[in-house]
C-alpha cells in the first residue's frame, strides 16, 4: 500500500511561494505513488481538543494537495473519514474511513450495471443533450476529453442534487441552487430501486464532501469555518461510469477510457472529486517527471483529487493534476465520481493566504456557476450534433 511521496527540494529563495508554505519549508516534488491518509488515532486526537494534532493532520493534507493533488482515504466504518464526519469535518487523498457503507456501494453498483445493460435506444431517451442542465446519459465515445483523441471509451449517467424521498414519490425541483445549472434530474423508467440506490450513495458522498472542508481550510492557514458560507448549497454532480475492457496488450492511446485531463480541462468546476473505483483499476496520475503513476484500487478507500476550483482559488498552490483512465483489466470497469464544488454564486478570486509578493493572479475572477456552465458546454460539444 502506498504510504508516502518522494520529494526533490528546490531553492525556496528562487521559487517564490506563499508565506505559510515558506514558513513550513514546503518543497516542490515529484511522486511515485499516491499518498494514503489513514491514521485514525491522529483523527481522534485532532477532534478531542488537540489543536496540535489537528494542525499535524492539516499539514499532511497540505503536503498531498501541494505536491500531488491526489490522495487515498480509508472508507471503512472504523476509518478516518467516518471519525471525521462523526465529530466535525475533514479531508482525504485515497481516503479510508469515509461513511459510504459497503451496502450502499453494492446497491449503487448493482443499479449502475442494470442501467448500462439496457438497450442503447432506451438509454438515449435520457440523452444528456436533451437536458438544459447536463443531466442524463452520455453514450460510448460521446465525450472526447483529450482533444487529440478519438472519443472516450466509457458511457455515463449524470445527476445532481435532489432530496431523498420514498420510492414512487413525485419528482421535486432541487433546491440546492437557483442557478442555470440547477434543475431536475432525469431518471430511467422500469428500474425499480434505481433512484433510491443512487440517491442514497449521492447523499452519503455529499456528507463526506462537506466533512472535508475544515481541514482544507486549516491546510490553507484559514479559519476552519472559512468555506462554510460558500458551501451552503454546493454544486455536486455525480456520475455513474461504465468502461468496456480494452485489449491489455494493444491499447490505442488515442481512444482510451478517459483521455488525459485535469478537472479544469474537463469542465468539472470542482474543489475536489470523491471517487469510488472497482478492482479493475486503470486510473493513472501524471507526476512532474511525466511518468504515469497507477492509482491502484485499495479496498475500503475512496480517492480524492483536487479540481479546478481549488486551483483557481489558491492561484495554483493546490494542484489540479493530469490524470486518465485506461481499462487494461480485461473486465468491465465501474466507478462513481462525485464532483464537489461550491455555491454557484461564489466568486473564484484568489484566497488571501495564496497571494505573495511579486505574485499576480493567474485566473480572471468569475462566478462558479457561470464557469461550470461554460466548461460543460465545451465538454459535450464533441457529441452535440451526433
Amino acid at each position: 500500500m502506498p504510504e508516502e511521496t518522494s520529494s526533490s527540494t528546490v531553492d525556496l529563495d528562487v521559487a517564490p511561494c506563499p508565506g505559510f508554505l515558506l514558513a513550513d519549508k514546503r518543497t516542490e516534488s515529484t511522486f511515485d505513488e499516491i499518498p494514503v491518509i489513514l491514521a485514525a488515532r491522529d483523527i481522534a486526537d485532532a477532534y478531542t481538543g488537540n489543536a496540535s494534532a489537528r494542525r499535524d493532520l492539516a499539514d499532511q493534507i497540505r503536503d498531498a494537495c501541494v505536491n500531488v493533488g491526489f490522495f487515498y482515504g480509508d472508507a471503512r466504518p472504523c476509518g478516518i473519514l467516518r471519525m471525521l464526519t462523526n465529530v466535525s469535518s475533514s479531508l482525504s487523498t485515497q481516503v479510508k474511513g469515509h461513511r459510504i457503507s459497503e451496502e450502499t456501494i453494492e446497491r449503487t453498483i448493482a443499479a449502475s450495471k442494470q442501467f448500462f445493460s439496457l438497450p442503447d435506444s432506451t438509454k438515449t431517451e435520457l440523452d444528456i443533450h436533451k437536458s438544459p442542465n447536463f443531466k442524463g446519459y452520455t453514450a460510448l465515445l460521446g465525450e472526447n476529453t483529450d482533444v487529440t483523441g478519438n472519443g472516450d471509451l466509457h458511457e455515463g449517467f449524470d445527476m445532481g442534487y435532489e432530496p431523498k424521498k420514498p420510492s414512487g414519490a413525485a419528482s421535486q425541483t432541487p433546491t440546492a441552487s437557483n442557478s442555470v445549472m440547477s434543475g431536475e434530474n432525469v431518471w430511467p423508467e422500469g428500474l425499480p430501486g434505481f433512484r433510491d440506490a443512487v440517491l442514497e450513495y449521492y447523499h452519503s458522498a455529499l456528507d463526506l464532501g462537506r466533512a472535508l472542508f475544515p481541514l482544507f481550510a486549516l491546510a490553507l492557514n484559514l479559519p476552519e469555518d472559512w468555506f462554510a458560507d460558500k458551501t451552503t448549497q454546493s454544486a455536486a454532480i455525480m456520475r455513474l461510469l461504465h468502461y468496456p475492457p480494452q485489449n491489455p496488450t494493444k491499447v490505442d492511446e488515442g481512444q482510451i477510457g478517459i483521455g488525459a485531463h485535469t478537472e479544469l480541462l474537463r469542465g468539472k468546476n470542482t474543489c475536489f472529486t470523491i471517487l469510488w473505483q472497482d478492482k479493475a483499476g486503470g486510473l493513472q496520475v501524471k507526476n512532474t517527471s511525466d511518468k504515469w503513476i497507477d492509482a491502484v484500487p485499495i479496498p475500503g478507500t475512496v480517492v480524492v483529487n483536487l479540481g479546478d476550483q481549488f486551483a483557481r482559488w489558491t492561484n495554483d498552490v493546490f494542484k489540479s493534476t493530469l490524470h486518465r483512465v485506461i481499462n487494461r483489466s480485461g473486465h468491465e470497469r465501474y466507478s462513481i465520481p462525485l464532483f464537489f464544488g461550491t455555491d454557484y454564486d461564489v466568486l473564484l478570486e484568489p484566497i488571501s493566504t495564496c497571494i505573495y509578493p511579486d505574485c499576480t493572479p493567474k485566473y480572471e475572477v468569475v462566478s462558479a456557476g457561470d464557469y461550470v456552465k461554460s466548461r460543460l458546454e465545451a465538454t459535450y460539444a464533441h457529441s452535440a450534433t451526433k
